[in-house]
């Protein structure tokens, strides 16, 4: 049954994958703009199904597979209209962690070994990775959600930000910019990214996607294996400037400059 389970992930990645070749070569007729809309709640979905197989295997996590599955399942129902589930709509599902306090208690105090969390695991490997962020004044690894600056008179900090499945709206238009060169790195599996730059600060842009879409104002790019490079002619010599690098599994990546 795991084999079973396995395979029918690595079907479905398969499949995504021809369908995008077939996309790009013009053998079907395929708008990745509009199918990501469905798209992207099936690669949480399979996401999913994948953890809890690694879990029956003694790897992953049980409840974040579940989540996974629960929340990509609702987003699938909200595409063909079964019931109405935004993406904003995940901190609804918060009754999770109710259930699990629940199966919790049912332990009993059961004593042996137990395994350590994600989020135990990546901790301590970020403890031996001190020297890597001593540059990043703000350094999160979340699981899954929304994450955006756009309040007025957000101080801009070296950012470093990994997501497995989510959104980010960055707005540095309304932002305080340090007279210093920042980095501001988003990394992520799925999801969607819009960058909004002001026209009066030097920045030096990399945004990778292995299957997704990049608009870098208004130049759009689609398909497998998407870059975009870009740097201000007077970046070399600024002395307030960006460094911003976006790289996602799969996703949307859209820039824009007022």
């Amino acid at each position: 049954m795991k084999r079973i389970w396995s395979n029918l992930f690595a079907i479905g990645i398969i499949v995504i994958g021809l369908v995008l070749i077939l996309s790009n070569i013009g053998a079907i007729d395929w708008n990745y703009s509009q199918s990501w809309h469905y798209l992207y709640p099936v690669f949480i979905l399979l996401l999913g199904l994948k953890i809890l197989i690694d879990f029956l295997r003694g790897e992953g996590g049980f409840w974040f597979g579940i989540f996974c599955i629960l929340f990509g399942g609702l987003l699938i129902l909200d595409r063909f209209e079964v019931l109405a589930f935004e993406f904003k709509d995940v901190f609804k599902l918060w009754p999770l962690l109710i259930i699990y306090f629940g199966f919790s208690l049912l332990r009993f105090g059961k004593k042996g070994n137990k395994r350590k969390s994600n989020v135990n695991m990546e901790w301590e490997a970020g403890t031996k990775k001190k020297k890597d962020k001593k540059k990043y004044k703000k350094n999160h690894n979340y699981a899954i959600g929304e994450h955006r600056f756009e309040s007025e008179g957000w101080t801009v900090e070296p950012t470093q930000v990994k997501n497995a499945v989510g959104e980010y709206y960055v707005d540095f238009t309304k932002a305080l910019i340090p007279n210093d060169e920042i980095p501001f790195h988003l990394k992520g599996w799925a999801g969607e990214v819009r960058i909004i730059l002001p026209d009066n600060v030097e920045f030096r842009l990399e945004a990778l996607v292995k299957a997704g879409e990049i608009n870098v104002f208004g130049e759009l790019s689609e398909g497998i294996n998407q870059s975009s490079y870009y740097e201000t002619p007077g970046y070399a010599d600024a002395t307030r400037k960006l460094d911003i690098y976006i790289d996602y599994k799969a996703g949307r990546i859209r820039v824009d400059r007022i």
